[in-house]
């Protein structure tokens, strides 16, 4: 039988493939070169940067990699400051509601996985929460506000 944190790992990367090749799909190329460089074409790019950041915490998690934590959290507070900057009026998430929804789940059993240190993968640090939860905000940022 397969250990915990693999069938948990497992759920992660799946939910993650499956909305990133959806989000993946939808995205839109611009027909001239001065389009690559309008906010229009790279807000389209956030939804895919939580997929991928559910990916690789989900990787970490399988293999019980020393990091899992620190990616789970990163992916919980970004998934987190994305619906409520989104919720407070302060950018429109392009991410879809159905998709904002599984994350949010994915995002509190995240936090509970890497604040709790479910899987003994290791404690994670305050400095590793203020640089994951920086790094979150940075990502949002970057993709509602470039």
């Amino acid at each position: 039988m397969m250990k915990k944190h693999k069938i948990i790992a497992l759920i992660f990367i799946a939910i993650a493939a499956v909305l990133g090749s959806i989000f993946l799909s939808g995205i839109e190329t611009p027909e001239d070169l001065a389009g690559y460089f309008k906010p229009e074409y790279y807000t389209q790019f956030g939804p895919l940067a939580i997929c991928v950041e559910l990916l690789i915490a989900g990787i970490y998690l399988f293999l019980a990699h020393r990091s899992a934590n620190f990616t789970l959290a990163l992916f919980a507070f970004a998934t987190l400051l994305d619906f409520l900057l989104n919720l407070f009026g302060i950018f429109n998430s392009t991410t879809p509601p159905y998709a904002m929804g599984l994350f949010i789940i994915c995002a509190f059993v995240a936090l509970w996985l890497a604040f709790d240190d479910v899987f003994d993968l290791g404690r994670i640090s305050l400095v590793s929460v203020l640089g994951s939860f920086v790094l979150g905000l940075a990502i949002e940022l970057f993709f509602n506000y470039l």
